[in-house]
């Protein structure tokens, strides 16, 4: 990957949708090899897909973060659970006083309650700490 490849790589996360001769104008290149890039690109996994980031109007009004521990090799039984819970949108294991860090987004404070007691009365959970968030101020993620 060189530096145009990773130029190219930021104008797609700004926006995914840009036509590829806007984005050859862009590099000052040709667009059949600014194609042939995005191609490579994916081909080598550089490039994982594209999607779709719902805005702000279409996203759940509620979001908070759950801080997992879970007791000595619970964890699949515990992901189970979790992946049966639709309002769990994420899940990333970490080091330190956590095991597991959960993204959650509910429609209501009653379904987002609901979700919080039915992590915490999955088997295997030691504890939990629920987070919730107040307002984005920075969000870089594609």
């Amino acid at each position: 990957m060189d530096d145009t490849d990773r130029r190219l790589m930021s104008y797609l996360a700004e926006d995914a949708r840009t036509p590829v001769a806007t984005l050859a104008r862009r590099l000052g290149l040709a667009r059949t090899t600014v194609q042939a890039r995005i191609d490579r690109l994916l081909e080598r996994g550089m490039i994982a897909g594209f999607t779709l980031r719902a805005g702000a109007s279409l996203r759940a009004p509620i979001r908070a973060t759950a801080l997992v521990s879970v007791e000595p090799r619970a964890a699949p039984g515990v992901l189970a659970r979790l992946e049966s819970l639709p309002q769990v949108q994420c899940v990333h294991t970490t080091s330190g006083r956590v095991d597991l860090i959960v993204e959650l987004a509910a429609e209501t404070t009653e379904a987002l309650d609901e979700t919080l007691d039915r992590i915490g009365e999955a088997k295997g959970v030691r504890s939990s700490e629920s987070l919730i968030h107040l307002s984005t101020k920075l969000d870089r993620r594609v």
